[in-house]
């Protein structure tokens, strides 16, 4: 399975959940490390943008093809399933402590969740703790310019 992140040139070179720890996010609290991929680009590229005014955009990102083996399970989390208000804003604790379990529990290395960004889609959380995470490796690093449509949005 390949899965997609954008991000800025200084980070493209490996995968780390440092940069979520120190804020939290939707599916982590502050201090618990994962890695967010998406199944698109596309994806990708909505996850990062809903958080950037657009005419700020930076030129250097890039887009991080992983390469996720396919005799990994992957655990899913079907919508119904969720709480209430796990696609709020701000991100509530309860979709951080379903992510921050995952982590802990170290069952699985890969964990998918509905994007609350795009209906239908899903995004792919990575354990960075779990036995499996060095069976997975970054197959491509692509530059990755944003259409200069969307910077005049």
């Amino acid at each position: 399975m390949e899965v997609f992140r954008l991000t800025r040139l200084k980070y493209s070179k490996s995968l780390s959940g440092n940069g979520v720890a120190l804020s939290g996010n939707r599916w982590n609290s502050k201090g618990v490390e994962m890695i967010y991929t998406s199944q698109s680009r596309a994806l990708a590229m909505a996850e990062v943008l809903v958080h950037l005014p657009l005419h700020q955009l930076p030129s250097d990102f890039k887009m991080m093809c992983i390469k996720i083996p396919q005799n990994i399970s992957v655990e899913t989390l079907a919508t119904k399933d969720l709480p209430k208000l796990w696609n709020a804003l701000p991100h509530h604790m309860s979709s951080q402590k379903i992510g921050d379990d995952f982590i802990m529990q170290n069952q699985s290395l890969v964990l998918k969740v509905p994007s609350a960004v795009v209906y239908g889609d899903f995004n792919y959380l990575i354990n960075p703790y779990h036995a499996d995470y060095k069976s997975i490796s970054i197959k491509s690093v692509d530059d990755f310019p944003i259409d200069q449509r969307l910077k005049s949005l």
